[in-house]
């Protein structure tokens, strides 16, 4: 007869408990932010620690267009979408755009951020961990989302079956939101 709360069956209990969980966060990763996430809803806040110390919160840039996307210095994809949200950015500062750039990179990786950063005209910082609040786990990437100038999600990366961004894209989602009007998929 087996004792049930032996070390071994408690052990065991945990490990299977949770692998459980691990399974159910990476069969469902952005099910937390699915209730938050609604396009036309407030948009959950974010926070950019910026590689030179400065905190952005999202909140602090209510009256403007944000991109807030999420990349890696190993994700090829990102690597070629950066530079043109960079120069989208330069031609639209002043229409009040402002683009947030959240690295998974982990901070052994800080030299290969700082060097890809630095081609950039928008700040950059480390995300610390897969989890981005109510925007869920980050788990594809690049995935970005846009919030309009009155701090509503106008739109939501996870539900984009093309997420990177383009011209036509940035032409269609954030130049309407700059203008004063909805963004058009």
């Amino acid at each position: 007869m087996q004792e049930t709360n032996s070390p071994l069956t408690t052990r065991r209990e945990l490990l299977r408990r949770a692998a459980a969980f691990t399974l159910l966060g990476a069969a469902a990763p952005s099910a937390l932010a699915d209730d938050a996430l609604r396009v036309g809803s407030p948009a959950p806040p974010l926070v950019l620690h910026t590689l030179d110390g400065r905190s952005i919160a999202t909140r602090d840039l209510l009256g403007k267009v944000v991109i807030a996307t999420f990349w890696a210095t190993w994700c090829g994809p990102c690597r070629e979408e950066l530079p043109l949200l960079s120069a989208f950015q330069e031609r639209h500062r002043a229409q009040g755009l402002e683009v947030l750039g959240f690295s998974l990179d982990t901070p052994d990786a800080l030299a290969s951020v700082r060097e890809v950063a630095a081609s950039l005209r928008f700040p950059v910082g480390l995300l610390g961990s897969a989890y981005a609040g109510a925007y869920g786990r980050i788990w594809r990437i690049p995935v970005s989302f846009t919030i309009d100038r009155h701090g509503r999600l106008a739109d939501d990366g996870w539900n984009d079956s093309h997420p990177s961004w383009t011209p036509r894209r940035l032409q269609q989602v954030v130049l309407p939101l700059l203008s004063g009007g909805e963004a058009r998929s």
